[in-house]
């Protein structure tokens, strides 16, 4: 594609805006095509279906937002001058078509393609069949936009492909495709990896940990812990494992404390030996598989540590490496947990459920990447451009 400048960008956006708001009752019509033919038993999957007022406000808001911010293409990030008078500089250039892979979600329409937009990518966008009636009026807003600018429609496409025409795609893509994201569950992510045949950026896995060492100030603990299993099931920052100190005062109190906190929000526990001589109503945690699932439900594992060093090896194993927090007024304590764990982002007495593009400076993200290459945390406008060397001689060759 073309190299846009950054004001018919913005020119875009801003009827983008317009017609997000203008057609805002079609949306939520369309929305509720899809709701009705949803199965609602599958709670934190309708929750990413619904669309209404809110939601449209936080799609004009997210692109208002992407709007305003600096254009990251063609921005110097190196520059060297040589001896010989060769001059090498180094900018930030689009990546060029990106897919993305989502399911239920119809704001990552929107906020997907405003990002790779105003990066200067392509995006194809391979929504759920569930939210399809969404997904085709967001899109077609789109195309109204880029086409009431003099633009082709292609920037931004809508794929509507069945399970098998994706995996074909995937393994022989009739397109130039530069980076693929799969944006949703463990199944999801693994059907991508094992089909696609370009680079994919794995995103959306959670199974977030929270580790309460002995010295935690107990009523921000809890605080904490209810705010990140039950604020929003549904979401891939959202808390499914609690390790607590075995050293913790009055542990039994606690646990007991914590049980009916959580039951109070209707969570389900399962809970490991130790844990079930105290909270002998509790189903155990039978099978090592649990420790690896993301609930994405009213769900939670509870089970005690020794220390924060075997905690740290617990998580390292067991975890999605998206988000992990420790509970402590020991700093010292913090900063190796911190260190040690391999996350994507370490939290010290504080929810996971921070870890989110507009919560942590990055405004709207196309997804929380969980891989070490390109980026690591929210995928936002600055993480969706690669680089290229600019190389200025006169005559040069090399000797």
């Amino acid at each position: 594609m073309e190299l846009l400048t950054t004001d018919i960008k913005n020119k875009v956006l801003d009827t983008v805006i317009e017609l997000l708001d203008k057609r805002r009752d079609e949306i939520i019509t369309a929305n509720k095509q899809d709701l009705d033919a949803f199965n609602k038993d599958d709670r934190a999957m309708y929750d990413r279906l619904v669309v209404n007022d809110k939601k449209v406000d936080g799609m004009i808001q997210a692109v208002q937002e992407i709007r305003d911010k600096e254009d990251p293409v063609g921005k110097v990030i190196s520059e060297i001058d040589r001896e010989d008078g060769l001059r090498i500089i180094n900018k930030t250039a689009p990546f060029g078509t990106i897919m993305i892979i989502y399911e239920s979600r119809p704001d990552v329409t929107v906020e997907a393609a405003v990002l790779a937009f105003k990066a200067n990518n392509r995006i194809l966008l391979k929504g759920g069949k569930e939210a399809i009636h969404s997904n085709e009026v967001l899109v077609d807003v789109w195309h109204e936009a880029l086409k009431a600018n003099g633009l082709t429609p292609d920037y931004v496409k809508l794929l509507k492909l069945q399970r098998a025409e994706t995996q074909e795609f995937l393994k022989n893509p009739t397109e130039q495709i530069d980076l693929i994201v799969p944006r949703g569950g463990e199944r999801l992510i693994q059907f991508v990896k094992e089909n696609a045949t370009c680079p994919v950026l794995v995103s959306g896995r959670g199974n977030n940990f929270i580790y309460v060492d002995h010295t935690a100030d107990w009523e921000q603990t809890i605080k904490v812990i209810l705010n990140a299993k039950t604020d929003k099931i549904s979401a891939c920052n959202a808390l499914d494992k609690i390790l607590l100190d075995k050293r913790l005062p009055d542990l039994d109190q606690k646990l007991l404390h914590l049980q009916k906190a959580l039951h109070e929000f209707e969570v389900e526990l399962l809970v490991d030996k130790q844990v079930k001589e105290v909270l002998n109503g509790e189903a155990e945690i039978e099978n090592e598989d649990t420790w690896y699932e993301e609930f994405l439900a009213l769900k939670a594992c509870v089970a005690l540590v020794g220390d924060e060093m075997e905690a740290i090896e617990k998580i390292n194993k067991y975890s999605g490496g998206h988000s992990s927090a420790i509970m402590t007024t020991d700093m010292k304590k913090a900063e190796t947990f911190m260190e040690q764990v391999d996350s994507g982002a370490v939290y010290h007495n504080a929810s996971t459920r921070f870890t989110d593009g507009g919560q942590m400076g990055v405004g709207a993200e196309l997804a929380i990447s969980t891989d070490k290459l390109h980026h690591r945390g929210p995928l936002g406008l600055e993480q969706l451009v690669t680089n290229k060397y600019y190389v200025y001689g006169q005559g040069h060759v090399r000797v």
